[in-house]
């Protein structure tokens, strides 16, 4: 009995041990992991900023919106930009209250609303920005590079990672006395973080006295990285 209990925990270890190597273990080969990145410039610049005003009613609060979104277009045609390639995002409305009044009293309307523009002219940024600044109404405003054109540069990354995990592989297959073979299998990750960088808003009088603060200045890189993870064989 003794025996036979000891032949069925040594049955059950080696196929617990089997099946920890998981489906996809290929026999007679390494498999690596590494990172690749690659620096590109970007293409594409992203200002953001909302459109924000409050009255009594609701139609006055629509009006006044109306109003200052006709100005952004003005602004935009007079920094060389078409309106309609500015996107709207969000658009809202609705009641102001007053909490500190018992009877929670409704004293204005707030209309709300983000507009985003993507500029391929870098040129046309400190323009813009100065436009915007300068009206009354116009918040949060924010500007941020990215890479809409991204496919090259994570080609680029890959080459890089699965450059660096070939490297690893002949190393490790070296120290183990054997000799590399082809790749069997990979799986590929890229990803790429956007930094968005705030845009502080200028009051309108010093619009005319001094430069934007994005002239003067290149645009920052765009990283993107890729993960490779590589099955080679070994001879």
């Amino acid at each position: 009995m003794k025996l036979a209990i000891a032949v069925l925990m040594l049955a059950s270890v080696a196929a617990m041990a089997q099946e920890s190597r998981g489906p996809n273990f290929l026999p007679n080969s390494i498999s690596v992991g590494a990172d690749g990145e690659f620096e590109s410039a970007p293409d594409t610049a992203v200002i953001t900023c909302s459109i924000a005003a409050q009255e009594n009613t609701s139609q006055a609060a629509f009006e006044s919106a109306s109003r200052l979104a006709e100005q952004l277009r003005d602004a935009l045609r007079k920094a060389g930009v078409d309106p309609k390639t500015a996107e709207l995002s969000r658009y809202s409305l609705y009641p102001v209250i007053d909490y500190k009044n018992p009877k929670q009293k409704v004293v204005g309307y707030r209309v709300g609303t983000s507009v985003t523009i993507k500029l391929k002219d870098f040129a046309k940024i400190a323009p813009v920005t100065e436009a915007l600044a300068g009206l009354n109404g116009i918040t949060g405003q924010n500007m941020s590079y990215e890479l809409e054109d991204v496919d090259a540069a994570k080609q680029k990354a890959i080459d890089k990672a699965y450059e660096r995990a070939r490297i690893y592989a002949e190393t490790l297959a070296k120290a183990g006395g054997k000799q590399l073979g082809g790749l069997m299998s990979a799986s590929v990750d890229t990803q790429q973080p956007i930094p968005v960088m705030p845009y502080a808003r200028m009051a309108t009088m010093e619009v005319s006295a001094a430069k934007a603060p994005t002239e003067d200045f290149a645009a920052s890189k765009v990283k993107v990285t890729a993960h490779v993870n590589a099955v080679f064989g070994v001879q």
